[in-house]
């Protein structure tokens, strides 16, 4: 690795964008211009062929070696967002004379639900309404109707901070699910799943791209007559490159994955994500009620740590003095209040015991 970055580097802990490894930065400053000798930039390359479908083929490998995905799914990305294949989903995979079922455990699978009800019937197989939104279904027992197109869940919901601890079994039911903020922060059973997909903006990159991995049988058997772009068929058909891809946002995942690599694989992401985040429920935990995270502690997010104050004016008043210290991205979500720290995978631990220190600090003085 050339150089490093030398700029004092602030503390971050928003949702999404997110934090990304200096190092991958610092590569990204150092080939901007001229990447690797051949005098243009990877931003205005040609992506039909050259160095750009290089790069595009060493990172597409990267990812199956990264998360093991077998020779069975078609691995591809979109631009959109993650948000786009909320209608992407239903309108390739609900049948139009059957249902799906979904898992509404907060925000985001509940906005994937609400799309798919406009395309499709919809069955709440799970409503997590009643509880606030701070628990889930346990995993082990949760199953889809066996007649529906398929289960869809989110794996990590950012706004309540809740995750699914393991996968539901689904047995013939295609299990979907959207990963966006915890894709490579633990391994996965690519096999259980028909289709996993993700916004990179978390774990694996910059804004602008989106990942997806599909199991081929399911795609054979999707829905057909549907516009050109909104049918994953044409996608796969020209290996996600239909339109310009995001180039820029796709290199950064061929050099995060590398990072990643570097540092353990997902089984090395796993241990930072709980050793992180064990830090900050502790400090939690062990505050006498200063701090208290709503969250069941069964479903607690390795990612996406919320918690809550007594009054608003204290949670301001922390978050003010936290900006001061160069921590950024503390306030939580608008839909929902108090405090959110996000620990992703770049996330230095020295930040966290910074801002464990600094909470510690906090009620020692306020509480």
């Amino acid at each position: 690795m050339k150089g490093r970055c030398e700029v004092e580097r602030k503390k971050i802990f928003f949702a999404g964008p997110s934090v990304m490894p200096v190092e991958v930065l610092t590569e990204m400053s150092e080939n901007l211009v001229d990447y690797h000798g051949q005098g243009l930039s990877m931003l205005e390359a040609s992506h039909r062929g050259g160095m750009f479908e290089d790069m595009y083929d060493e990172t597409l490998a990267l990812i199956r070696q990264v998360m093991d995905i077998p020779d069975e799914y078609e691995v591809f990305f979109l631009g959109g967002g993650a948000t786009l294949q909320f209608s992407m989903i239903p309108l390739n995979f609900l049948k139009k004379d059957g249902f799906a079922d979904y898992a509404d455990t907060g925000t985001w699978s509940g906005k994937a639900a609400s799309d798919a009800k406009t395309i499709g019937t919809v069955r709440l197989a799970y409503d997590g309404a009643s509880s606030h939104y701070t628990s889930m279904p346990d995993p082990a027992a949760f199953k889809p109707d066996s007649a529906a197109s398929y289960l869809y869940i989110c794996s990590n919901e950012t706004v309540g901070g809740i995750e699914w601890p393991a996968y539901p079994e689904t047995g013939n039911v295609p299990l979907i699910a959207d990963m966006s903020s915890d894709f490579f922060s633990r391994p996965v059973r690519v096999k259980d799943f028909g289709m996993i997909y993700g916004g990179i903006q978390k774990n694996l990159g910059p804004a602008g791209a989106t990942l997806l991995i599909i199991r081929k049988d399911l795609l054979e058997s999707r829905n057909s007559g549907l516009p050109t772009y909104l049918d994953y068929g044409t996608h796969v058909s020209q290996k996600g490159l239909y339109n310009t891809p995001p180039v820029f946002a796709i290199w950064a995942v061929k050099l995060v994955l590398d990072w990643i690599v570097r540092n353990g694989g997902l089984a090395g992401m796993d241990e930072k994500a709980r050793s992180k985040s064990s830090l900050l429920y502790d400090v939690i935990d062990n505050s006498g009620g200063f701090y208290r995270s709503p969250v069941d502690r069964r479903f607690r997010s390795r990612m996406n740590i919320v918690f809550r104050l007594a009054t608003e004016e204290l949670e301001n008043e922390l978050i003010a003095e936290s900006k001061k210290l160069g921590m950024l991205g503390l306030k939580g979500h608008r839909s929902v209040g108090g405090l959110r720290a996000s620990v992703y995978n770049a996330l230095p631990e020295a930040d966290v015991h910074a801002l464990v220190d600094y909470m510690r600090d906090f009620q020692a003085r306020k509480g």
